[in-house]
């Protein structure tokens, strides 16, 4: 039996899951986080993680908050300050930092190196318990309390539990909370590529009728693409060679990309999932076990870390108010104020992904003058990109 003084465990010590547990033993809590496997120690010297996220202005500011943000930034991230989209040339909508004031809109960081600068604090905290390499078998509830079952045969009773395990969340599973799902008419491929020129701080967008294509820049002359196509189509794509890969590559994206190398890729579908309850008593759910999203807007981490933030300030305020945290009246205000968040950002990227996956001439025509209405915005457009960047 595993140490019993243990007041929430987290199941998933990712990007979203370490960050809840680092936040919470910050501010008191005894905390065990359970993790298949610790990330690996980083290397100046290797290739991006072919794994990229665009954190927003408030990711940064809870990510400074946990006091990890100088740890990241001592390994590898690169702020971007313009975001691009178009189909037409004709009709290209640009956000830059300037207009809000901002020195950036944000960092491209890689996975790994987020997941790491933030286990490295777990490591060192003395609220932190890290129960790596570990799986769990099963879980249940009883009195009030979750026991887990790992496959050595020993157990954790805990208060409460936080599902951060994924979009297949095992947690969510045993807790028998349901999700609507459906997967989109697309997959999404990313790949790793060195640039013959500096990537720059802009991150651009390119519709076409097949999915979209899209441009991250990183670090030195390394940058990441985005290609969504069919899931036929995708398959294709992970099956050729890095040669064969790059002359897809400069048929497929425009002109601005310039010369590129790719080294690495990956793929996977997109399926939308949205958890028809978040909590139970003791338990909650956050990042990908709650929702996943399009990944169009780069928005995913981003809505895992305005959960941890939202679940962060509501169990630390309920303890402070002498209120059991792990009740379930309490942990549903953490729901109710990220239900709704999540699913407009979840619909917003679905009317994205509708409206540029038609291939009317009409609807065509309509959706780039609302880009090139979008571009001459003025207020609205600030205030679209303030709600995207969680300002």
């Amino acid at each position: 039996m595993l140490n019993q003084s243990i007041d929430v465990a987290v199941v998933g010590g990712g990007m979203v899951g370490a960050a809840a547990a680092l936040g919470l033993a910050q501010n008191g809590f005894q905390v065990a986080v359970i993790e298949q496997q610790a990330p690996a120690a980083f290397d100046p010297a290797s290739q991006p993680d072919v794994r990229i996220s665009a954190i927003s202005s408030a990711s940064v500011g809870l990510l400074k908050s946990l006091g990890v943000w100088d740890a990241i930034r001592a390994m590898r991230s690169h702020a971007y300050r313009q975001l691009e989209t178009w189909e037409w040339e004709s009709a290209h909508v640009s956000f830059k930092a300037q207009e809000l004031g901002l020195p950036e809109l944000g960092y491209m960081v890689e996975n790994q190196v987020l997941q790491l600068a933030l286990w490295q604090e777990l490591e060192a905290h003395s609220n932190v318990t890290l129960v790596c390499p570990a799986h769990i078998d099963r879980m249940h509830g009883q009195a009030g309390k979750w026991t887990l079952h790992f496959a050595d045969e020993q157990t954790l009773t805990v208060p409460m539990v936080i599902g951060a395990d994924g979009a297949n969340s095992q947690v969510r599973r045993w807790a028998g909370i349901g999700i609507h799902a459906w997967q989109y008419r697309q997959s999404c491929m990313l790949i790793t590529v060195k640039c013959e020129q500096a990537p720059g701080d802009s991150t651009w967008q390119h519709f076409t009728p097949n999915g979209p294509h899209a441009f991250l820049p990183l670090f030195d002359n390394w940058a990441s693409l985005v290609w969504y196509d069919s899931p036929a189509r995708i398959r294709q794509l992970q099956n050729m060679t890095m040669p064969q890969l790059q002359k897809a590559i400069e048929a497929s994206f425009p002109e601005r990309l310039g010369k590129i190398t790719p080294v690495a890729s990956g793929a996977f579908p997109l399926i939308r999932r949205h958890a028809l309850q978040y909590t139970q008593q003791g338990l909650a759910l956050i990042g990908d076990a709650a929702h996943t999203i399009h990944p169009l807007a780069g928005q995913g981490v981003n809505l895992g870390y305005r959960d941890v933030d939202a679940l962060l300030d509501v169990m630390i305020k309920a303890r402070s108010y002498g209120e059991n945290w792990a009740d379930s009246r309490v942990l549903k205000r953490y729901q109710t104020r990220r239900q709704a968040d999540n699913f407009l950002m979840q619909s917003g990227m679905d009317l994205f992904y509708a409206g540029f996956s038609n291939t009317l001439g009409p609807l065509r025509v309509i959706r780039n003058l609302g880009l090139m209405a979008a571009e001459r915005g003025g207020v609205l457009k600030r205030q679209a990109l303030k709600y995207a960047l969680g300002l």
